[in-house]
């Protein structure tokens, strides 16, 4: 039987060697009774906050376990648009504005399928999340990179932007704090940006799961800033901020009119976010700022630790990230030494050290690089360092 797998859209979508499989590798090699330091999954290593907890029971007990409004409860909506506004100081209308999701990554797929028709462009700095690249060709889009660049902290250059424009961009997609690099966007850069989103008629999307972990200043959301509210689309979840990552919930703040076509995407894509972790998230809101406090400023002392770390280890090459959870190494020395790509080189650490990390090229970078996400105790940071300084002075003779 000829089942015509895959589908056109669908191949630009089925490259391996991402975070899952190293995960899964990881994971065998665990089952065999190898100790493994996970450096490669972007999963908060705390507990959800107690109050969400005790709300999806009571939520529970009281029965609330049928189908929600399409677009979330209005409980929900409303701690939503109450967060949005306390952030940005806009006034937010929970009922015309906000969208609830299973997660983030089906908000952007909501967000994709609800803007792209065949062929349409979207313009995306690198590196990035790499469920960006699957979604844009699964919605029949045509992915155009902009490479950001070690040498300048992956700072983001207006320049190339403007550069990668055509008759055929439809949306500019931007993700600050950013996954893998830690880089965000200051609010200069997000105004150059504005400007070209304006003057060429671009929609921004905005990727903000990790707009809470800035550790030296606040993150600004480009929707705030002059003409840019009725032109982004803002996506966000409790996965990160909240340590909810299978919870399963985010949410797509938007202008008005585009609300009912996210909605209507979101619809035939899961129906709803789940009704009770609904109810666990507006209690998180209301309840749990000492919650995320606590969990940033673990985040923080974890960050200098990994980044000092790396800095002494011979081959590693390291930007000090503003926020998110990771560090991504430049190890092209290392592998030219080796005479090992990066993929390769994760490899071996997974197998001579134990350490999981994931090659930049699961990002789209352009380089050899590695991302480490630093969602482990200090103790275990440390553990992993110390094997990879090992792990590389035994290959390379030295002490």
């Amino acid at each position: 039987m000829n089942y015509r797998l895959p589908a056109s859209r669908m191949r630009d979508a089925m490259k391996g060697g991402g975070i899952r499989e190293i995960l899964n590798k990881a994971s065998a090699l665990e089952r065999a009774g190898k100790r493994i330091i996970h450096l490669e999954i972007g999963r908060p290593d705390y507990d959800s906050p107690f109050c969400a907890k005790e709300a999806a029971k009571k939520a529970l007990d009281e029965g609330r376990v049928h189908y929600t409004d399409t677009a979330g409860t209005l409980e929900l909506r409303r701690a939503i648009a109450d967060a949005i506004g306390r952030d940005t100081g806009m006034d937010i209308d929970p009922e015309r504005e906000i969208v609830v999701t299973t997660g983030a990554v089906e908000a952007l797929a909501a967000t994709f399928f609800a803007f792209l028709d065949p062929m349409d462009e979207v313009i995306a700095p690198t590196p990035f999340f790499a469920a960006y690249a699957d979604q844009i060709a699964v919605a029949g889009g045509v992915l155009r990179e902009v490479p950001c660049r070690f040498e300048n902290g992956f700072r983001l250059d207006p320049k190339d932007i403007e550069a990668a424009v055509t008759k055929k961009t439809r949306l500019l997609l931007i993700n600050t704090p950013n996954n893998p690099t830690g880089a965000a966007l200051s609010r200069d850069e997000l105004s150059d940006i504005a400007s070209i989103a304006l003057k060429h008629d671009i929609i921004v999307v905005s990727d903000e799961c990790y707009e809470k972990f800035m550790y030296d200043r606040s993150s600004v959301s480009i929707a705030s800033l002059p003409g840019m509210r009725e032109r982004t689309i803002t996506i966000s979840s409790a996965s990160k901020t909240f340590s909810m990552t299978g919870w399963r919930v985010g949410w797509i703040f938007a202008p008005a009119p585009a609300k009912p076509y996210l909605a209507k995407a979101h619809q035939n894509l899961t129906s709803c976010a789940t009704s009770f972790a609904q109810s666990g998230v507006a209690e998180a809101f209301r309840s749990a700022s000492d919650d995320v406090k606590r969990m940033i400023d673990g985040y923080r002392a974890r960050r200098d630790a990994i980044v000092g770390r790396l800095a002494n280890i011979d081959g590693f090459e390291v930007n000090r990230p503003e926020g998110a959870f990771y560090v991504f190494p430049r190890v092209e020395r290392l592998t030219l030494r080796f005479g090992m790509s990066a993929p390769e080189l994760s490899s071996w650490l997974l197998d001579e050290a134990g350490v999981a990390t994931v090659p930049g090229e699961a990002f789209h970078a352009q380089g050899n690089f590695l991302r480490m996400a630093y969602c482990r105790s200090l103790d275990e940071i440390h553990e992993g360092l110390d094997k990879i300084e090992a792990a590389v002075k035994k290959r390379t003779g030295t002490r």
